[in-house]
């Protein structure tokens, strides 16, 4: 039988799922309630079994409308070649209902200018197919323990009018809420631990995205200027060609 294009991604998938035991990482990672937003029955399989095995408990709906309505969940998975919405709505109300809420887009569309805007729609990662179910688990990993469903800290900051609750993950300006992505929320706090500090580009990945991250550099430029952005006035992100960022608090 012929393989189409989706059917081809789905043993793509499938053939890199092939590791054996003793291979895969992070097997006692604590599982967590995963939304998958796939239309393409034979794709979600693939992946539902691959995060099933790995102790995660997924939910799979196939529409936009679908995916707004569903409930009880800590992690999305969205494709945003939906047959009803275009995902990147879904991905946009989502964040609007849910500030916090962990959102890895996952497409086909992987030019430059797709994964930005899905960044600033508010996505935390981006995922372009095909891909290997592996990376896809230490992406989920590296969410959990971002969107503090791991231990967090227990650490409140202050800076001038900015109040910084790592354990709540929760930003203030003059007590009014400033709403942040999860990833946005992880640059803002790595930025100032040490404010007044320089932290170099690769710090700021390693430390926000982790060491298996494949993404492009610029996915950092697009959260700072997300930042930059919420907090115009209140904190100066200062770019260094060629080091990184520095964050100061405005007088």
């Amino acid at each position: 039988m012929r393989i189409g294009p989706v059917h081809r991604e789905a043993v793509l998938i499938q053939e890199r799922v092939r590791i054996p035991d003793r291979e895969r990482p992070y097997r006692h990672t604590p599982g967590m309630q995963v939304l998958l937003v796939e239309d393409d029955a034979a794709l979600a399989t693939v992946v539902s079994e691959a995060l099933g095995a790995a102790g995660h408990s997924v939910q799979r709906v196939a529409t936009g409308a679908d995916a707004l309505a569903a409930r009880e969940y800590q992690l999305v998975l969205l494709d945003l070649g939906l047959p009803d919405l275009d995902g990147r709505e879904v991905c946009r109300q989502m964040r609007g209902r849910d500030p916090d809420l962990p959102i890895v887009i996952v497409s086909a569309a992987g030019a430059e200018m797709d994964r930005i805007l899905g960044f600033e729609l508010g996505a935390d990662d981006y995922l372009v197919k095909p891909f290997s179910v592996r990376e896809l688990q230490v992406r989920i990993r590296a969410l959990a323990r971002r969107a503090g469903l791991e231990r967090a800290r227990d650490a409140t900051q202050v800076l001038g009018r900015l109040q910084l609750d790592r354990r709540a993950r929760r930003v203030t300006v003059d007590g009014a809420e400033v709403h942040l992505t999860t990833k946005e929320f992880d640059v803002l706090a790595y930025l100032c631990e040490d404010a007044g500090a320089v932290r170099t580009r690769s710090e700021i990945i390693e430390h926000v995205w982790g060491g298996h991250w494949f993404g492009p550099t610029k996915t950092l430029d697009a959260h700072v200027a997300a930042i930059r952005r919420k907090l115009d006035g209140v904190l100066s992100i200062t770019a260094l060609r060629g080091v990184g960022f520095r964050a100061d608090v405005v007088a």
